[in-house]
Parts: structure tokens; C-alpha cells; sequence
């Protein structure tokens, strides 16, 4: 563990802490591009030139994405799944029978084994289509049973499960309770080992299993008996694979969401349930890292699902502009229109760079992709939100109109509605984007702390701070003069018009290390409760890896013969909006309203300002003894009988 200063933390923060940080996932040895932006670095070199972000040269993969297109096109209706809340089962066989629960399972166990490269274009594909489908095969793959046995399962897993799930039988993950998100100190299902230590007895409950519902297999986060570190006693999360056939596996509600209507996402019981220790994934105490490490990969699908969504959003738009006419002239030539247009098209090209630039680094092995995964989520799932209100806002009173009614009345049935519905959960799906501002932030900070961390623990013998101080004075006096001297990337081949832009990343990565710095300084321990100026150093930090991912994908697909002056524009434009980004952030970091927000939220918190409150009329079902809603009476009753 980093040092990192407890003293004055609350029991149960401490606690929280020291658990994530003793399941943090070491890389030593492996190069990260986004995270050493931190500390005045662009290495280009890790991701430049990257031919694999032109076109995919698989030939399975193309036939395999081939047949994902003509599938969904032919056997799945989007809106017709959103309308019943339903995947019907040959959709799902259908699915099966593709091989697409087993993208990125290898053939030997009966998977596709194609690349993580393929996995997010189809995850592209998807995300565009169909919502809820998306969420399926994305739950199973990405956070359920094959990636966590692919990064941590045993050979004998492997082989039990792999070709299960590969063929169809659905998973999920079961990590969140009901009164913990965040924080799995608090976690409450637990596994207590048999005396002959050869199976677990699990008892807990877990909310919002995506998938769950119709899961056959389940990866379930549980605490066992703490074991002692270091002449401390400290809590183990241990990961399980849970059969739910098991007796004592109980599905006891579906739950419903605004978007993602079919989404099969329920509350799992787990009573007495007797899980054999050969099925615990990665070593008793190791389910954090397991977790957090599966998320690490899995995380990737869902900006690329976001990208799917803002195409298909860019493109309604896109349409509506050139077709809608106002004023005497198309609304795209309307300056505010145009406007909408120009920066959904730069920032879909953006997200895309950024999302396919870090798979080709899964694929290559070779990097810690932790900070690049997390900003590729941040960033393609803020920016799809955006995207698809913009649309929505273009197209007026059709984008708020569902495509059914459109289509009953002869118009166009633009599914914008629909799109907005299912874009808003993924900023929270996975890491909401609070939480992943602190996760950068953390990493962002572990480089200082490695160096400095000592110095700062007021719990360490002064003779050791000392020591410490004197190594980490050594260090600064050499790195930060380097934070004020020009940078000269080096990128052979590269058009001038885009290493204009990489420059300017290079330049600024330093001057957001100095800034980062002199936070410290003045901070000193208290930095991490620093939460809004360390999103704004976390918010620079991805704007100069959306703009390093974007020229150095504009390169390669110029390389590959596409249109230099399409590509270099909307790299042009994409940039220009950022690096205005960048200087708000920069700015917000010394003149901003933050303490004064937080003194009138703590007030308010408190009962300050209730009369805020008079003329509302309360609305709960509770308070007039009404019936349960058939439908979730439904859904209850036939839940068994669904997921058999």
C-alpha cells in the first residue's frame, strides 16, 4: 500500500480505504500513457504510429462483425424489445448460436478468440442498435464469469466454465447491496468456510445484477473471515462463482428502469447457499482485485457502446439538419444547428480514437491501461450524453416524440427518445463519473506518493520522514524544473497540421503537472478531500489524451487512404473546443465557488432553507396502502420461470 496519512479518518473510512488500496492492482514494469500526463510526460511512443486504429485486418473478426450486422438487422427489433421489456428467447439463441457470448473466450474453450479490437466494434455495432441488448452481452462478458477466469481462473475453471458460458449460458456479477455502492468495507454478504474447509456456506443479499435474472452462472463478491496482515486483522472479499441453480440461490425481483427496458437486472438472495472452494476465482481475500481489475477491461465496452449511440444520434441529426427547413433555408445552415452538428461529429471521432486506441493496447500487452480505460468511460460516456441531447434538441418536438408514434403518423421514425432513455445510465453503470474522477485522481497521485507519501504520514518515526524528505527533495529538485522546459514529442511521419496538436498536449501535460504540484503542496495531506480540483486536473488530463488518441488516429486512417482534409478537420475542430475546456479547467483551479458550495450544501443538508420545499405535493405508494403494480407483481412471480 502507498503511504497514505490515516490519522484523523473515521473508522470506517480508514477501513475503506486500506481494503481498496491493498487490492489495487500493481503494474509495475508496464509503461501507461494517460497516466504519466500527469507528471509532464506525452509518451508518444506507446501509442504512435498505431496502424491497428485505421482498420482491423482480422478476417474472422470481419466475418464474425458481418453476421452480428445481418442478424440484429433481421431477427431484433430495438423498439419493439423497448416496448415489451422483453429479449425474446430466439433473439437470445440466436445470439447463442453466433458465438456471441464468447467474443473474447479462446477456442479451446469453445469461444470466438478474437480480439478485444473486434469485441469493441461490436460493442460499437450494438450500442448503436439496441440498448438493452448491448447491456446483455456487454454484463455477460466484460464483468461477468469469463473475464474475471480469463484474468485470475485457474486451468481447471477454465475449462469447467468457460465453455458454458461461451455457449450461451448467461452471467453476472453481484457486487453491489443494498446500502453499499462504493464502499465494500461496509459489504454485508459473507462466506463462511465449512470445517472441513472444502465449501463456503454464502448468505447475503445483492442489488442491480445485470443480467441476473436470467444468469445461469454468477461472479459474487462476499467477505470471509478476516485473516491477519502484518500483525493486523483485515477484512477479505473473496470472489465466488456461484451456480444458481445451487439451492439457496433466490431471484426475489427484476427491477425496472427509465431506459434499457429489457434490461434483465435483479435483487439475488443468497440463503445457506454451499459453494465448493475450488470455485473461488483468484485466492481467498483477493475479490477486490479480481473486481477492480476485471472492471479495468471491462469498462472499455461501455464508451463503445457510447459511441454506437452517438453515431446513430450524429447521424438523425445530421439528416434532420439538411431535410428540416426554417426561415427559408435547411436548419443546418442556422448557425446554432450547425454548431450542434460540427461537435457531435469532432467528439464522436474522439471518443472513438480514445476507445479503440486503448483496446489495441489490451490487445498488445504490453501497457497499464487502468488510467486509459477509466478516461476512455469518463469521456465517451459524458460526451454520449451530451451527443444525444443535442440531437435530441435538433430535431425538436420529433426528437421527444417516440419512434412508434412517428411511424404511425407517416413521419420518420427517428428513435432519439428512445436512445436518450438508455444513454443515461452508462454515467453511472460501471463507476459512476464521480467515481471516476476519484479513480484517476488516485492513480494520478500515486507517482508523488511513491516518491513523497512517507513524508507526509504523520504515523511513521520522525527519523524515517526525514530520510524520506531528503529523497523526495532529491527527486523534485530534478523533475520540477524539467515541468518548465519545451517539450519535443517525438512523432516521424506525422502530418504538421496534427503534430501542431500534439505539441500543444505535450506542452500542457507539464503545465498541468506543476499545477498538480503546487496543489500538493498547499494541501499537503488534505489534497484527496479535494474532490472538485482534482476532477478538474482528471477532466485536463483526458482532454490531452482524447487529443494525442485523435491525431494519432487521424494519422493512421490518412496512412490508409482516407480523405487527409476530412480527417485533419475534425481532428481541427475537436481540438479547438478542447484546449477551450482546458483553459476553464485551468482556470477553475485557483477562481471558483467550490468552499461556497460545499458551506451552503452542508446548511442545507442540515434543514437550512425548508420553506424551499413548500408547494410540492408528495407522491408515494406506501402512504395510501395501494396495491403492488401488476406488472412488477408480474415480473416477480414469473422471475424463476424466465431465467429456467
Amino acid at each position: 500500500m502507498s503511504s497514505i496519512d490515516t490519522t484523523g479518518m473515521s473508522e470506517g473510512k480508514k477501513a475503506a480505504l486500506e481494503l481498496t488500496e491493498s487490492s489495487r492492482e500493481s503494474f509495475h514494469g508496464y509503461p501507461t500513457f494517460a497516466g504519466a500526463i500527469f507528471m509532464g510526460e506525452l509518451h508518444m511512443d506507446l501509442i504512435y504510429p498505431c496502424s491497428e486504429l485505421a482498420r482491423n485486418r482480422d478476417a474472422r473478426g470481419r466475418e464474425f462483425l458481418t453476421r452480428l450486422e445481418v442478424f440484429l438487422k433481421e431477427h431484433a427489433d430495438p423498439d419493439q424489445i423497448d416496448r415489451d421489456g422483453e429479449i425474446p428467447d430466439s433473439v437470445v439463441e440466436g445470439l447463442a448460436a453466433l458465438g456471441a457470448f464468447g467474443i473474447k473466450i479462446p477456442r479451446e474453450y469453445g469461444g470466438l478468440g478474437l480480439s478485444q479490437q473486434i469485441y469493441t466494434r461490436a460493442a460499437v455495432m450494438v450500442g448503436s442498435y439496441c440498448g438493452s441488448i448491448g447491456a446483455l452481452l456487454s454484463a455477460h462478458q466484460s464483468i461477468g464469469v469469463p473475464q474475471p477466469l480469463l484474468l485470475f481462473g485457474t486451468e481447471e475453471q477454465k475449462s469447467r466454465f468457460l465453455p458454458r458460458v461461451a455457449g450461451g449460458e448467461i452471467s453476472a456479477f453481484a457486487l453491489t447491496e443494498n446500502g453499499v455502492g462504493s464502499d465494500p468495507s461496509r459489504m454485508e454478504t459473507h462466506a463462511e468456510p465449512t470445517k472441513d474447509g472444502k465449501h463456503f456456506i454464502l448468505n447475503g443479499e445483492k442489488l442491480w445484477c445485470t443480467n441476473g435474472s436470467r444468469a445461469k452462472l454468477l461472479v459474487v463478491m462476499a467477505k470471509t473471515p478476516p485473516k491477519e496482515i502484518d500483525g493486523k486483522k483485515r477484512n477479505q472479499i473473496t470472489a465466488f462463482v456461484v451456480d444458481t441453480d445451487t439451492p439457496g440461490v433466490k431471484v426475489i425481483h427484476r427491477c425496472r428502469f427509465m431506459g434499457l427496458k429489457a434490461l434483465f437486472n435483479a435483487v439475488i438472495r443468497f440463503d445457506n447457499v454451499k459453494v465448493p472452494a475450488e470455485n473461488i476465482i483468484g485466492g481467498e481475500g483477493a475479490g477486490l482485485r479480481v473486481a477492480l481489475t476485471t472492471l479495468n477491461t471491462g469498462r472499455i465496452t461501455l464508451p463503445a457502446m457510447c459511441i454506437g449511440l452517438s453515431k446513430r444520434a450524429y447521424q438523425y441529426a445530421r439528416d434532420f439538419a439538411n431535410e428540416r427547413e426554417q426561415w427559408g433555408a435547411p436548419i443546418g445552415k442556422h448557425a446554432a444547428i450547425a454548431d450542434k452538428i460540427a461537435r457531435m461529429a469532432s467528439t464522436t471521432f474522439a471518443m472513438e480514437s480514445m476507445t479503440y486506441l486503448t483496446s489495441a493496447l489490451v490487445d498488445r500487452k504490453q501497457t497499464d491501461i487502468r488510467v486509459e480505460a477509466a478516461m476512455a468511460k469518463l469521456y465517451g460516456t459524458e460526451a454520449a450524453w451530451t451527443n444525444v441531447d443535442e440531437a435530441m434538441q435538433t430535431l425538436g418536438g420529433r426528437g421527444y416524440e417516440t419512434a412508434q408514434s412517428l411511424e404511425a403518423r407517416g413521419e420518420k421514425p427517428y428513435a432519439i427518445e428512445r436512445a436518450m432513455r438508455d444513454a443515461r445510465i452508462n454515467r453511472i453503470f460501471e463507476g459512476s463519473t464521480e467515481i471516476m474522477h476519484l479513480f484517476i485522481a488516485r492513480e494520478a497521485m500515486d507517482p508523488h506518493l511513491r516518491v513523497a507519501g512517507d513524508v507526509m504520514d504523520t504515523r511513521l518515526p520522525f527519523a524515517k520522514r526525514l530520510s524520506a524528505a531528503l529523497r523526495a527533495g532529491w527527486f523534485y529538485m530534478r523533475w520540477y524544473p524539467k515541468q518548465w522546459l519545451p517539450a519535443f514529442p517525438k512523432t516521424p511521419g506525422m502530418d504538421p497540421a496534427l503534430k501542431r496538436h500534439v505539441r500543444y498536449a505535450a506542452r500542457t501535460s507539464k503545465k498541468l503537472a506543476r499545477k498538480m504540484f503546487h496543489a500538493m503542496l498547499k494541501h499537503g495531506t488534505k489534497l484527496e478531500r479535494e474532490q472538485l480540483l482534482l476532477a478538474r486536473f482528471v477532466d485536463i488530463a483526458t482532454e490531452l489524451f482524447a487529443q494525442a488518441a485523435s491525431t494519432s488516429r487521424a494519422q493512421a486512417l490518412i496512412d490508409q487512404g482516407t480523405d487527409a482534409r476530412e480527417v485533419k478537420t475534425l481532428v481541427e475542430h475537436f481540438c479547438a473546443e478542447s484546449r477551450l475546456r482546458i483553459d476553464a479547467a485551468f482556470r477553475g483551479v485557483s477562481q471558483n465557488n467550490d468552499a461556497m458550495g460545499y458551506r451552503l450544501a452542508q446548511g442545507l443538508l442540515k434543514g437550512d432553507a425548508e420553506w424551499l420545499l413548500d408547494g410540492i405535493l408528495e407522491h408515494t405508494l406506501e402512504s395510501r396502502g395501494q396495491p403492488k403494480p401488476a406488472e412488477v407483481e408480474r415480473d416477480t412471480l414469473e422471475l424463476e420461470e424466465a431465467r429456467h
